[in-house]
């Protein structure tokens, strides 16, 4: 029994089995995460290095892609590192760190996520207004408000966890420190904290994502109006990407949070963290790039005849 006060280090889930699997556990997110540095990446410099991509979309689609890079990187080098070093440890400032970025990037990602789709409606309902309701200024308010909503979010999560007493050892059931895990070390009745954390989380990423949905409902009417074929598939290529990755973000988080505790097992739950933490920062580069033709041209013009039309 330890409290809060005499723990140095977490030990995080360890990946069972052989130093063989060990490794290809390192090797799989390896391939992972220099898949999701080099699609964002990639994206961050063609939508920089060209003027015409200037837009609101790509300006949102940018500070998507860093948020990306800053949520993979929080979790997966740590767990690339205990995998080739065949440890768990992770230092207390580690893993205060990680319960501080980890909420952040992805609550911030979410309200970036919500600002995208407003950006879509207002772009496909109402294009006659669009230079004036999402002007410069204004998609750097909304930015800003995504991050710094963010960064509120991740302290309110880090204040909540650990300011309880720890008394129930340093072993998380995850493969990096997550809030919830860190609660059930808590010496104290921290399911009141643990419901009122979850509480108000529900509360603001149902809020978003109603505005999502409204918003699509909002889309779609209007892209089945389009009278002409090209028109319509134009419009859909804009839109699916963007509904593909609040879909994954969504469902995989909601059943990360709310299913109930008797169906928690280790393997599925670092099965559905991987879903909602590690593969969205690698596949949404491939996600956005693939259905739009216009990143497709700038991305051939840094790589010549990697994204050459069909």
């Amino acid at each position: 029994m330890a409290n809060s006060s005499s723990i140095t280090h977490f030990l995080l889930l360890p990946f069972p089995g052989t130093r063989q699997l060990q490794l290809l556990h390192f090797c799989l997110f390896l391939a992972i995460y220099l898949a999701a540095l080099l699609g964002n990446g990639l994206i961050i410099t063609t939508i920089a290095w060209h003027h015409h991509l200037h837009t609101p979309m790509y300006f949102f689609l940018l500070n998507l892609a860093l948020l990306d890079l800053g949520c993979i990187s929080t979790t997966v080098p740590k767990s690339m590192a205990n995998s080739l070093r065949d440890t768990r440890d992770i230092s207390y400032a580690g893993c205060v760190a990680q319960v501080f970025l980890f909420p952040f990037f992805i609550s911030a990602e979410y309200f970036l996520l919500t600002t995208m789709s407003y950006d879509r409606y207002v772009a496909i309902c109402r294009p006659l207004h669009y230079e004036t309701l999402l002007g410069s200024r204004v998609c750097l308010h909304l930015a800003a408000a995504a991050w710094v909503c963010g960064v509120l979010y991740a302290l309110l999560c880090t204040a909540n966890t650990f300011s309880l007493p720890l008394c129930q050892g340093n072993a998380l059931e995850q493969f990096f420190c997550e809030a919830p895990q860190i609660l059930k070390l808590s010496c104290s009745t921290s399911y009141l904290r643990e419901l009122w954390l979850l509480v108000v989380g529900a509360c603001l990423y149902f809020v978003c994502f109603v505005f999502i949905v409204v918003s699509y409902v909002e889309i779609f009417r209007a892209v089945l109006r389009i009278p002409s074929q090209q028109g319509r598939h134009k419009a859909f290529a804009t839109c699916l990407p963007h509904l593909a990755v609040v879909s994954l973000v969504t469902s995989t988080g909601m059943f990360a949070y709310l299913k109930p505790s008797s169906v928690s097992f280790a393997f599925l739950d670092v099965v559905v963290s991987v879903l909602y933490s590690v593969v969205p920062p690698a596949v949404n580069p491939l996600i956005y790039s693939l259905r739009n033709q216009e990143l497709k041209a700038a991305l051939s013009q840094l790589i010549p005849g990697c994204f050459q039309k069909q």
